[in-house]
């Protein structure tokens, strides 16, 4: 079996990426979606080990002394990280591994696997970015005012991406992620190993 392809997903806060992914990996066979560490607390309705791995910051500092993660960043004076082992593990498998992280983490990323594919998600517009963060109903004006300075910044490296993805209609956005993954799967590289007995047969 072919090794597995790790795929970075990065957008600004509101621009719907966690429910993409959330049915990309419902819908599509032999993928994963990594779950980051967090020294921050766990918060009402989630669950440690679905939707992250809480420890506490003497965990984090100990695992960055013992170079566990691929990547790791603090904001907003808590830890956050993509440990090495896990994901190294499922790709071998040749499973491909899904990265929710921020440009900062892909930068990280891209420097220790090169060979990684990255999607960046936009809003349609910023007036959308802003309807959907209000839409949640959670942060007060000064939140939603800092995402949206967040955003700019984070849309502002849009171009260190190897693909750009549109969330305007959800469907569609969702089958641009599919269509992105299966094209991966059918490179060369990783045909010539899923296929090696077929071809060797097609060409005795």
């Amino acid at each position: 079996m072919s090794k597995g392809t790790l795929f970075i997903v990065s957008a600004p806060s509101g621009a719907g990426k966690t429910s993409l992914l959330k049915r990309l990996r419902e819908e599509m066979d032999r993928l994963v979606i990594s779950v980051s560490h967090t020294t921050r607390p766990i918060r009402p309705g989630e669950v440690d080990g679905r939707d992250y791995h809480f420890v506490s910051r003497q965990v984090f500092e100990r695992m960055i002394a013992e170079g566990a993660f691929l990547e790791y960043a603090r904001v907003f004076d808590h830890y956050y990280g993509t440990a090495r082992q896990p994901v190294l593990d499922e790709l071998e498998r040749g499973y491909d591994v899904i990265l929710e992280i921020d440009w900062q983490g892909a930068r990280q990323i891209r420097e220790k696997l090169p060979e990684c594919r990255s999607i960046f998600i936009l809003p349609p517009s910023r007036e959308v970015l802003e309807q959907r963060l209000r839409r949640r109903g959670q942060d007060s004006e000064e939140t939603i005012a800092r995402r949206m300075r967040d955003a700019k910044a984070e849309i502002a490296h849009y171009d260190e991406y190897d693909f750009l993805v549109v969330n305007d209609d959800f469907d569609q956005a969702l089958s641009a992620l599919k269509s992105i993954i299966v094209a991966d799967r059918l490179r060369l590289s990783r045909q010539r190993e899923a296929l090696a007995d077929l071809l060797r047969q097609l060409l005795a």
